[in-house]
């Protein structure tokens, strides 16, 4: 079976009643709104993050229309957030198709983010519980700060793993781990379960960006040109590894590239060369081992067994994907 379809079997048909209550959700009168709203959805992923929501709480009880409006809660934020990176980012291209703001201009592009943004606040209030709407207030400034803090890494070129993986903390590992502890809390887990989902989440999140910064440094199949990341001075784990265990010539050789910002078709070419030749892809794919294997203790402690399965095919599915 489609790991695709393998995660999402446990909650197939929570799956359909969660995407009657996203698209209800963000629904406008206005023609010329909801021709945005339209484009948005069309655009939507793989649906991922509500699914982990569904799957924690299926793993803990019973799910109700808390979890519901938990998941459409994160769900709205998370796409809010994608629609405002790109115009942060001057993407032109989401998963493959023109992105909002390409199509729209910027102006638009943030008030859209705005929309869905407010739509999720509106949302969290409907769970009527008070942790969960903290919790994702702390989400939602969470995945601002990584971003800050990336945009701020880039302006000051600090190359340093340990800042690296505390942007990819907050920017990506939050959001899988608010969703699968939310998930818990939705449905009155236990503290030390929702505990051990919230980690869950946070170490899919840790393959889900490790295996992202890896595609950069490959020819991608979704119209995101190989060593974007780079050209946007975002110094991603492969090459930082190369740069940390290189000689002093060469170090100084990089390192003269990445600080006069020189991102030319030919030194990016050269900085993933260079990458790739000096283990950094290697050491990435090494992380990735790490946290999967400290994933696959904990999914060993979900007594449901379907869910069990769907999130071992969650672990495969991350670190496999091809995009």
């Amino acid at each position: 079976m489609d790991k695709k379809l393998l995660i999402a079997k446990p909650v197939t048909e929570e799956l359909k009643k969660f995407n009657t209550y996203y698209k209800d959700s963000v629904f406008c009168n206005n023609v010329r709104i909801q021709e945005i709203i339209d484009y948005i959805m069309k655009s939507d992923g793989k649906r991922i993050r509500p699914t982990l929501l569904l799957l924690a709480a299926k793993a803990c009880g019973e799910i109700n229309n808390i979890t519901y409006n938990s998941a459409v809660t994160i769900e709205l934020l998370h796409t809010a957030s994608l629609i405002h990176d790109d115009v942060v980012d001057e993407s032109k291209i989401r998963r493959g198709r023109a992105s909002l703001n390409a199509i729209y201009d910027n102006k638009m592009a943030v008030l859209a983010g705005d929309y869905f943004l407010s739509t999720a606040l509106i949302k969290s209030v409907l769970t009527g519980n008070m942790e969960i709407i903290s919790n994702i207030s702390d989400l939602g400034r969470d995945l601002a700060e990584g971003e800050l803090n990336q945009l701020s890494l880039v302006k000051e070129l600090i190359i340093d793993e340990d800042e690296y993986f505390e942007v990819i903390k907050k920017k990506t590992a939050s959001l899988m781990s608010v969703c699968m502890r939310i998930g818990a809390m939705s449905v009155g887990a236990s503290e030390e379960e929702v505990k051990k989902f919230a980690r869950l989440g946070e170490l899919f999140g840790l393959c889900f960006q490790l295996r992202d910064d890896i595609f950069d440094y490959f020819t991608d199949a979704i119209g995101k040109p190989t060593g974007n990341d780079i050209r946007e001075g975002k110094i991603t784990l492969p090459l930082l590894y190369a740069i940390k265990n290189a000689p002093e010539k060469e170090k100084k050789e990089i390192l003269s590239i990445v600080f006069s910002y020189n991102y030319t078709n030919e030194n990016i070419q050269h900085l993933i060369s260079y990458a790739k030749n000096n283990g950094g892809i290697d050491y990435a794919y090494q992380k990735i081992e790490e946290f999967k294997e400290q994933a696959e203790k904990i999914i060993e402690t979900v007594p449901n067994p379907d869910v069990r399965e769907a999130l071992e095919a969650t672990v495969d599915y991350i670190i496999t994907r091809a995009y």
